[in-house]
């Protein structure tokens, strides 16, 4: 089986960088006509992974839209990111998990483990107990041929003090930014991998000043990179080059809002407009 990062080389050349969002929160639901339930997060999703089969290669359900119905919601969510695999979609859980020990193996059987209920392609994950505790959910992904893209520069702007605050390499002497290390040690993992892409990505906000955040082009180099902050937010789709510079091949451009808000009898369009736009600023 090809690796994750393989798949979704793959996908980004022959589809582009857009991935859609499922982000069924109560506003959209209303106004698509649907029910604020898990009967109506199902028919959502469900309808936005019609849409995007043949348009895009990546879909991002984010999981708390699922989560708020309990038991019921879930069952939707795993409906969904089912229909979404089975189609030939690449599925990010958007579940920003982050622990330590038994309970990071237990997240990481949960989104990452063949044939688990939720089984994902890849996950979100959250470094902020430490790079070291992802390990284990990262060698559960690369064994299984799935993906994690674990934040390190995100598009809310409180995060930024945090993301660009300095640590100290003890015996080293040399200083660098949280987002820049955990970009860095990610990077490492992905050294040696098949393709152009690892499987181990990063989530970097489109709307922030990455280089202010030690996130150069050479620390980002082979590591995909999953990046919202297109769309409702800001960042345009003509703004990848500028953004993103020598690692644009390896962005996924997240939009949600700015396509959802299509409604269900034009988000096909809509797609297919940004799809387009995607595809003019990379000159394909």
């Amino acid at each position: 089986m090809t690796t994750f990062g393989e798949r979704l080389a793959a996908g980004l050349a022959e589809r582009g960088p857009l991935c859609v969002g499922i982000d069924p929160h109560g506003g959209l639901l209303r106004s698509w006509g649907l029910d604020e339930s898990s009967a109506g997060v199902r028919e959502f999703g469900l309808r936005v992974v019609e849409a995007a089969v043949d348009r895009v290669a990546v879909v991002k359900p984010q999981v708390a839209f699922f989560e708020r119905f309990g038991s019921a919601g879930f069952a939707a969510l795993e409906e969904v990111m089912a229909a979404a695999r089975a189609a030939g979609l690449l599925v990010i859980a958007d579940a920003k998990r982050g622990d330590i020990g038994s309970t990071m193996d237990g997240y990481a059987a949960a989104w990452l483990e063949p044939g688990s209920p939720l089984e994902a392609d890849a996950v979100t994950l959250s470094p902020y107990l430490g790079p070291d505790s992802l390990h284990t959910t990262m060698n559960t992904a690369l064994r299984a041929d799935k993906g994690v893209f674990v934040l390190a520069a995100t598009s809310n702007p409180e995060a930024l003090a945090v993301q660009t605050a300095l640590t100290v390499d003890p015996g080293s002497g040399d200083d660098e930014s949280v987002a820049a290390r955990i970009a860095r040690e990610i990077g490492a993992r992905n050294v040696g991998m098949p393709g152009p892409l690892g499987s181990l990505g990063l989530v970097v906000g489109a709307t922030v000043e990455r280089r202010a955040c030690g996130l150069s082009d050479v620390v980002l180099a082979g590591t995909p990179l999953l990046a919202p902050g297109f769309g409702a937010q800001g960042a345009e789709p003509r703004d990848l080059r500028t953004l993103f510079g020598y690692v644009s091949s390896a962005v996924i451009a997240s939009e949600s809002r700015s396509i959802l808000a299509a409604g269900p009898a034009a988000i096909a369009d809509r797609i297919d407009e940004r799809t387009a736009l995607y595809r003019e600023a990379l000159g394909a």
